[in-house]
């Protein structure tokens, strides 16, 4: 009630302020209406059955609240309607595929009257719903070679009618598919940055005709007062970096006294840039002596030394865990671990220490790998205190049944977990790992939209598949009391066919929950062993329950897994070709961050003046003397 009357506000709000005519033209905002009105019904018609009823429309229209309050989810929703038609083209070719190799299949694998041929037949084409999903399972790869094995053990040739099949489909048309959403996304992304680029020409034309001496010449020979624009800097809400890297541009014209269009154009291609972080200058030492070690400990073969030290503790740690991989945690000797650990973390406090010398306590902040370094370093310091404040010194055949809190094993444990962690260090030391590492941070950043879209069809398919199969499957109760068992003492007690949701154990996956109905839907998206649920829902409830999940198939794993795939090729091929000549250090120091304006900057047309007043005199909103 609360969070709908919120959304009431919001709306009220938006309405006021753009007024009834703009109202009535945004589709979004309209939208947003129809959602609260039936959210508001529902939530009547719930209190008023007390919360009892199990199916509630409101849990449905959720994600619209996500969606309608963000630009760039809006911008993608579109992107991804004016790729659906290449997409469904592209469907409608392999849904002829597919039914065209399941004729094929069914004149081939017919029933024949000697029962020892029919193993084909009775498993994958008893009829035209069991052969259709084999095929489409087939396309998937997830059940070869389990479905040609019956007809490949009678006859080698038929091998040819599944690989033709596979090849086509799999490997052509599905990769096809790729290309063509990455191709047309790539280009819905280029015209959105292409619309972006023209909004902002266009507000910085505005701002430069408001800010001209309105009517005193000809807007060929406008210019505007230098004194005025570093006011108007001084006064416009934006981030701090963007306006001193604004405002120094502008004093450059401090002299003359006056900007041209093309001159106060210029100035706000500070925008495009990210903040350049400078690093703090080296502390300054008077001792000849601390003079020649700062040379040293600022030296890159510290970092080297360092690196080497940390892949050293992590073999280690392996050695010892592959040499106590055959004893309990109550058998293991901890001394030894525990002494070597001990030797290295006094290293990373060393090395923590004189990089902290060497280039000064900001300075040595300033760099992100030190802040990660340095943070496990002291987090490992820590646990080790701990562990000595626990148990005084650990000695060899320390009885482990003696501890406190946590027990000596768990304590190593987080240790050498924490160490392996530390060992990412070395990613901004190679070149290619510091191409792919940024290349997932930029994804971080301008791929929120995605993932949020992405979040709301998990939604709407768990809270589907909630209504339509919540408790469809119920495990037997011997397996809930069954804890010790082995599977093979589990399946005995049942009649379960090889490969079989009940026969592979799939229990906790089911719809019983919004949590498990996650997973399983997680489970489908990577289409191992999808055929597994899509049979078994199809058993407990009916044949139609096939539909939803080829329709999550299709959602997850063909449009959206592209969807990344395409998005992640363009973001890697921006950033190899940029910093292909770059060394390693110039790969961690690159001077501006990745954006999505930048990857198709070189694409991008700049509008011409005549656009420029074209759309100007023709803006709704904005009334301009000429």
């Amino acid at each position: 009630m609360v969070c709908l009357l919120i959304f009431c506000l919001d709306l009220a709000v938006k309405s006021y302020l753009i007024g009834w005519d703009e109202f009535r033209k945004s589709k979004w905002l309209i939208g947003y209406t129809f959602v609260i009105s039936v959210s508001i019904i529902d939530w009547v018609l719930s209190v008023s059955m007390v919360c009892d009823e199990k199916l509630r429309v409101r849990r449905l229209l959720r994600p619209f609240f996500l969606l309608q309050n963000s630009s760039l989810m809006k911008k993608t929703l579109k992107c991804i309607k004016r790729t659906l038609p290449e997409i469904a083209s592209v469907i409608l070719l392999l849904a002829l595929h597919l039914c065209l190799f399941t004729m094929i299949g069914m004149l081939l694998f017919a029933k024949n009257e000697d029962p020892k041929k029919n193993g084909e037949w009775r498993l994958h084409f008893r009829n035209l719903t069991n052969s259709l999903t084999s095929l489409l399972v087939l396309l998937t790869t997830a059940n070869n070679p389990d479905v040609m094995i019956p007809a490949y053990s009678q006859n080698r040739g038929y091998a040819i009618f599944f690989v033709t099949f596979s090849v086509i489909g799999t490997y052509c048309l599905m990769n096809l598919l790729t290309a063509i959403i990455y191709n047309q996304f790539r280009g819905y992304l280029l015209m959105s940055v292409q619309t972006s680029i023209i909004r902002r020409r266009l507000g910085i034309r505005a701002a430069f005709q408001v800010l001209t001496c309105q009517g005193a010449s000809q807007p060929a020979e406008q210019s505007v007062h230098v004194d005025v624009v570093l006011k108007v800097m001084s006064r416009v809400q934006m981030k701090s970096y963007y306006r001193t890297a604004i405002t120094t541009e502008a004093q450059q014209y401090a002299d003359v006294g006056l900007m041209d269009r093309e001159q106060f154009k210029k100035i706000f291609d500070e925008l495009d840039k990210d903040r350049i972080k400078e690093h703090p200058p080296l502390p300054q030492y008077n001792s000849p002596v601390l003079q020649k070690l700062q040379l040293i400990f600022t030296h890159y073969y510290l970092t080297v030394l360092g690196n080497a030290v940390a892949l050293a503790n992590v073999i280690c740690i392996c050695t010892v865990l592959v040499l106590n991989s055959d004893k309990s945690t109550a058998e293991r000797d901890n001394y030894v671990i525990e002494i070597i650990n001990l030797c290295f973390i006094l290293y990373y406090l060393f090395e923590m220490c004189v990089k902290i010398f060497a280039f000064g306590l900001k300075g040595y902040l300033s760099y992100r790998n030190n802040i990660f370094d340095g943070f496990l370093t002291i987090l490992l310091l820590v646990l080790q205190i701990t562990i000595y404040v626990t148990y005084r010194l650990p000695h060899s055949k320390w009885d482990p049944a003696l501890h406190g809190v946590m027990s000596l094993w768990e304590m190593t444990r987080l240790i050498n977990m924490l160490i392996v962690f530390r060992f990412l260090r070395i990613i901004p030391d190679i070149k290619l790992m510091a191409l792919v590492a940024s290349t997932l941070l930029d994804l971080v950043k301008n791929l929120r939209a995605f993932a949020g879209i992405l979040m709301v069809v998990y939604y709407v398919f768990a809270v589907f598949g909630i209504w339509l199969f919540e408790g469809a499957i119920k495990p037997p109760p011997e397996i809930s009391v069954l804890t010790n068992t082995s599977m093979e003492n589990i399946t005995s007690n049942f009649s379960m066919e090889c490969g079989t949701y009940e026969q592979l154990g799939y229990w906790p996956n089911n719809f019983d929950d919004f949590a498990a109905s996650l997973i399983l839907l997680y489970d489908v998206m990577v289409v191992n062993n999808w055929q597994a649920f899509m049979d078994a829902y199809s058993r407990y409830t009916t044949e139609w329950s096939k539909i939803y999940f080829v329709c999550w198939w299709l959602t997850s794993s063909v449009m959206w897994v592209n969807l990344f795939v395409a998005l992640i090729l363009e973001n890697f091929i921006y950033k190899w070709d940029r910093s292909h000549s770059c060394s390693v250090t110039d790969v961690e120091k690159i001077r501006y961050e990745t954006s999505v304006q930048l990857m198709f900057r070189e694409q991008v047309k700049e509008p011409t003046e005549e656009e420029l007043l074209c759309q100007l005199h023709q803006h709704p909103h904005l009334h301009l003397h000429w």
